[in-house]
């Protein structure tokens, strides 16, 4: 038998798992990671929390599978984007990441974002906080000492590039999609860079550029021994944990969309020809060869139904934990039982600020409609529905732009909801096609390692093997009108909200 590894480095978990070459997830392990929130729109982890995460995972599978190391040939990995780690010259951190929600450079973005710059044009003309080159400004100018000292500031998969292999490479996925790095205009314009005041951050990055799956060599023996996996185990180039679910999920034809519905949900489309819209990309040749990746985002999602628990769901806990259930599906049933609409109640989900369409890091979050009947149940409700509103607006705005919508299909966290698929199919009123497996993102990296270890061809032979579509959620008879109506207000919210939302959120910072 054959093995490959899929390390999945997400928002909230470390997850690695063991595939066979028909996808079957073997085993897996997960260990949980902390975020720390040290002022509001900032958001931080501890590189070191996800290594000891990584091996750990690695180590338990290994132990749960008892499958022979040798017969497992491949690893590669996924990880969150843009979260940027400075590093000293042998990989060690100085500091917390500025995890990939962090908005806290906008004020660098919007300068890079006057430029005007031909490279804009390739992420929506303008240029998000949460990217490499604003948050490696944002260091440069706000912990001078610490930013000279770094000797690599990259993307938290180049950190596992690093310790896995002792290489220094950058994923040519996350550079085209996170640092603005640009293959026909020849990657990093020279001119670009300084207009961008970013070219001593440039020289902090790694020379190499690779794509996803490309071989980067064997384990680094140290980690090979330390985790337990044969030192002639092939590591494989990763890239951002979003663009591995698309591959997953089988979502590279025309007409194809991957919603990975996760802390965040990101849209994932292919396009042969260039799409120009208000979301990111299309970036050329960042997943797939040939191909324009188009890439629409909303900052927080699952992560509002994770805040809504820990702040206001004690007792959900308590009744969850008396039943045997997960809170988040007792809370499902809970608001499947209310109509559409949550009787009255919108949820703007602009918690973390707005993505895509508007790109606006100053947006807040929005709770609208409010009344003493209101539950927690009622709320839970709401917030899917306007994540999935949400969703809706991105894919209009990209259907106006030349889009052509044909499936879409779901994978990550959120799409083990049976109340968030549903309602989103009711909201698109279109199907929703989910997978057999549920370790997506994993299950996208194990596919980067069979390219780099030369299992599969290509992406075709390896998705016909690994990627299987289980069922579909059709949207429910009845629901379209009220949502029709809901979605209309939803749209019109932020426009009227927008300046009390901006004066809110600079008296906070």
């Amino acid at each position: 038998m054959t093995y490959l590894i899929g390390v999945d480095v997400g928002t909230q978990s470390v997850r690695s798992c063991l595939f066979d070459l028909d996808g079957a997830a073997v085993a897996s392990a997960s260990r949980p990671l902390a975020t720390t929130f040290p002022k509001p729109a900032w958001a931080e982890q501890d590189p070191e929390e996800w290594w000891r995460g990584a091996v750990e995972t690695l180590k338990e599978v290994l132990q749960v599978s008892k499958v022979n190391p040798r017969d497992i040939v491949a690893l590669s990995y996924d990880c969150t984007a843009c979260t940027v780690v400075a590093l000293t010259e042998d990989g060690t951190p100085l500091r917390p990441a500025l995890l990939w929600m962090d908005e806290r450079a906008h004020a660098e973005a919007d300068e890079v974002s006057a430029t005007g710059h031909e490279v804009l044009r390739y992420c929506g003309g303008k240029i998000s906080p949460q990217w490499m080159i604003p948050k490696g400004r944002w260091l440069e100018a706000h912990e001078p000492a610490l930013f000279a000292s770094a000797r690599w500031i990259v993307d938290e998969a180049d950190f596992f590039t690093l310790r896995l292999t002792g290489r220094m490479t950058a994923s040519l996925n996350n550079a085209t999609a996170k640092w603005n790095y640009v293959r026909p205009l020849g990657g990093w314009p020279a001119d670009f860079l300084r207009a961008a005041r970013a070219e001593t951050l440039a020289a902090k990055w790694p020379a190499d550029v690779l794509p996803v799956g490309r071989a980067l060599g064997r384990m680094h023996e140290g980690v090979a021994r330390q985790v337990g996996l044969s030192p002639e185990t092939i590591v494989a180039q990763g890239g951002i944990d979003a663009h591995a679910g698309e591959i997953a999920l089988g979502a590279v034809g025309p007409g194809d969309l991957a919603l990975i519905l996760g802390s965040s949900t990101c849209h994932m489309a292919q396009s042969p020809t260039p799409v120009f819209a208000n979301i990111w990309g299309p970036y050329p040749d960042a997943l797939v060869e040939g191909m324009f990746t188009l890439e629409g985002g909303q900052t927080a999602t699952g992560s509002i139904l994770q805040w809504l628990v820990e702040r206001f769901g004690s007792e959900a806990v308590a009744q969850a934990k008396s039943r045997g259930q997960d809170v988040y599906a007792y809370l499902d049933s809970l608001a499947e039982a209310i109509p559409a609409g949550s009787e009255g109640l919108l949820v703007l989900d602009y918690f973390q600020g707005n993505r895509t369409p508007y790109k606006d890091p100053l947006a807040r979050g929005t709770v609208i409609g409010l009344t003493l009947k209101h539950t927690l149940a009622h709320l839970y409700r709401a917030a899917v529905e306007g994540i999935c509103f949400g969703t809706r607006q991105i894919l209009d705005d990209m259907a106006t732009h030349g889009f052509r919508l044909e499936r879409v299909y779901a994978g990550g966290g959120g799409a083990k909801s049976r109340l968030w698929t549903q309602i989103q199919a009711d909201v698109l009123g279109r199907s929703i096609y989910l997978p057999r497996d549920k370790e997506t993102m994993a299950l996208g990296a194990a596919i980067w390692a069979g390219l780099g270890a030369g299992v599969f061809k290509n992406y075709q032979e390896a998705i016909g093997r690994m990627v299987h579509i289980e069922r579909a959620v059709a949207p429910s008879a009845g629901r379209r009108e009220a949502y029709d109506a809901l979605y209309r207000h939803y749209v019109d919210l932020y426009p009227a909200a927008r300046p009390t939302m901006h004066a809110l959120a600079k008296l906070a910072a």
